[in-house]
């Protein structure tokens, strides 16, 4: 919470478009709850519109939209301080370059890795150029298959001893590079005598918006949840 460091909120972060073709006031999330040594998956419903208004913010030009939400005792949940998601700065420090590996959560086609309904883990290499300023390149392609189910998936960066700044620097670097927004399509316009048609082709890249994005966006919230 801004201006008190000893309350804070759940914030969920996903893509606009996500929250915005769920039909109706109510949304499933998918969570988690450890018995023992063994996960159960738990769906809980939130709200996410009040009749026809939308509960959460969007930003006002990316595919990013984030709202308060209220979760239930028990569940295995970590929750991700702002400060891992990267900004420019950070981006530049650790000279994130195409070619650097990146991994991503999501639920291809709804597929779940589990019966406790754990994401799928996958992961590509950055496959476009330039990253910075992200004011200006709000998203970069990620080297992966997209399918319905991984929007809004987490794309992040873990390695360990990095080189940068023209040395190698011991210990882990880890950050939030941002969330999967789409996959990337070549549109070819086929003309024939009679029509005039687009055919879409897929590429096998997906659209990650960057992760100061997200900044931006969670800046929009209230100070504190309504009540």
């Amino acid at each position: 919470m801004a201006g008190d460091s000893t309350k804070g909120y759940f914030v969920l972060v996903t893509a606009a478009h996500v929250l915005s073709q769920v039909q109706g006031e109510q949304a499933t999330l998918s969570l988690r709850a450890k018995r023992g040594d063994a996960f159960t998956k738990v769906n809980y419903q939130i709200r996410i519109r009040d009749g026809q208004k939308p509960l959460w913010t969007a930003h006002p030009s990316a595919d990013v939209a984030v709202m308060y939400v209220n979760l239930p005792d028990g569940i295995d949940i970590t929750l991700l301080p702002s400060e891992l998601l990267a900004t420019d700065d950070m981006l530049r420090r650790y000279e994130i370059h195409a070619g650097d590996r990146l991994a991503c959560l999501g639920f291809p086609l709804g597929a779940e890795a589990n019966d406790a309904g754990f994401p799928v883990l996958r992961s590509g290499y950055i496959a476009s150029f330039p990253l910075t300023p992200t004011s200006l390149v709000k998203a970069f392609l990620f080297d992966f298959n997209v399918f319905e189910g991984n929007s809004g998936g987490p794309v992040y960066f873990v390695e360990s001893n990095r080189a940068y700044g023209g040395s190698i620097n011991m210990g882990t670097v880890r950050f939030l590079v941002g969330l999967v927004s789409e996959q990337a399509l070549y549109r070819e316009q086929v003309q024939s005598i009679n029509e005039v048609r687009i055919e879409n082709h897929r590429l096998g890249l997906g659209v990650v918006i960057h992760a100061s994005l997200i900044r931006e966006t969670i800046a929009l919230l209230p100070k504190s949840p309504p009540a």
